[in-house]
């Protein structure tokens, strides 16, 4: 028997893991500063450069002698910087859960051939920090973009460890605590849990980190872009916004506007907060469904920003092409955008339940899910 279309529609349907939703107060025309036009150099480009690294450091508590630099290439940009230029001086433990975890074990074994033991999980599953080697360097995400799966908390990482930890945080910062006293290395991309355009990343040194850097020279060249030293020393002008190379001072006013508004919310409490409703919104849907489930079984490890879902029911034949007809009917009313899983991942649903979401348009998005399914369901039965 067909569903009747849900008479509620989610104000906004984008629920893209990335490049993620706006702030729901975004208006172009705020960003319109002086800044625009002006080289990055000049006094007021250096200016606002400076205040999004401070502003970052107070939304997201960073302790003040941990360094904050912006850097070319995103989150990846940031993290391969951490890798090229501070690995090899230890053996290293590089841990995955997902695609991304899985690429800097590429960079690790193939591309610098550092001495690595990789340690890896399936999709919806974890690896258990607790049984690494924190005397060697450790490599690993916080929250998995592509799983739905985060790091519980940094409760296993010793205070007292020898080697440095580099976790990759682009889809935890801004809606997870990060326990900065256990983090050697923090990077993300602002494109993430605060909507912000792409193409730059942040990268967030401990003072440990800054010891590496400047005791340490690794075996191989590292082009401009890499550099984070002059002479041995830490250059410090990356961490004042005397950036490597030309940013787009649009994209910072983008993200200083995003700030504001993460600072309008109550701050780093305040999203960690909306982005834990938006999932708790999904969690509701799935416990009175009996097709769908959490891609994590285990609810201490998952995500709430990147929610993963999967489709249980036995009447599915091909389980990723009844997933992307699911897809396309939310998609063809204009109800959920890019609610697709990783190409990488096993078929279901992805949707993003970062800060910039409201939460009325998760609940407005659950019955659009549930009348796509029996819509596909009986589509599939048609046909047989």
């Amino acid at each position: 028997m067909a569903h009747d279309a849900p008479a509620t529609r989610p104000a906004n349907p984008r629920f893209s893991s990335g490049p993620c939703a706006k702030p729901p107060t975004y208006d172009v025309s705020k960003l319109s500063s002086a800044s625009l036009g002006r080289s990055h150099r000049a006094a007021i480009g250096k200016e606002r450069l400076k205040l999004a690294i401070d502003r970052t450091r107070e939304v997201l508590e960073v302790p003040e002698d941990y360094r904050i630099g912006i850097v070319p290439g995103s989150d990846t940009g940031a993290f391969e910087m951490a890798m090229w230029t501070m690995l090899g001086a230890r053996p290293v433990e590089m841990v995955a859960w997902e695609s991304f975890g899985a690429g800097w074990v590429t960079d690790a074994v193939k591309q610098l051939k550092l001495d690595a033991t990789v340690h890896e999980a399936e999709y919806g599953e974890i690896v258990d920090l607790a049984s690494l080697d924190w005397s060697r360097d450790v490599c690993f995400t916080w929250n998995g973009t592509t799983s739905g799966v985060r790091v519980p908390s940094g409760d296993v990482i010793p205070a007292d460890r020898e080697g440095l930890t580099l976790c990759d945080a682009t889809s935890a910062a801004f809606a997870q605590d990060l326990p900065w006293d256990k983090l050697d290395v923090v990077t993300f991309s602002w494109q993430k849990a605060l909507g912000g355009e792409a193409a730059h990343g942040v990268l967030i040194l401990s003072p440990r980190a800054v010891e590496r850097l400047e005791s340490y020279t690794p075996a191989w060249p590292l082009p401009k872009i890499f550099r984070l030293t002059k002479g041995g020393k830490l250059n410090e002008g990356i961490f004042r916004g005397e950036t490597i190379n030309t940013p787009s001072m649009l994209c910072v006013e983008d993200y200083l506007f995003a700030l504001d508004w993460a600072t309008s919310v109550g701050g780093l409490r305040g999203m960690i907060g909306r982005a834990d409703a938006n999932t708790a919104a999904i969690a509701d849907f799935v416990e009175k469904t009996d097709w769908i489930e959490f891609l994590p079984a285990d609810p201490a490890i998952r995500s709430n920003t990147s929610v993963c879902l999967k489709f249980t029911d036995s009447r599915i034949a091909d389980g990723a092409a009844f997933a992307k007809a699911v897809q396309k009917r939310l998609e063809k009313e204009g109800v959920g955008l890019d609610l697709g899983a990783y190409r990488d991942a096993p078929p279901g649903l992805r949707i993003w339940c970062g800060a910039t979401v409201e939460t009325a348009d998760v609940v407005a998005l659950m019955p659009w899910i549930d009348w796509a399914f029996h819509a596909e369901i009986e589509a599939q039965a048609a046909a047989a």
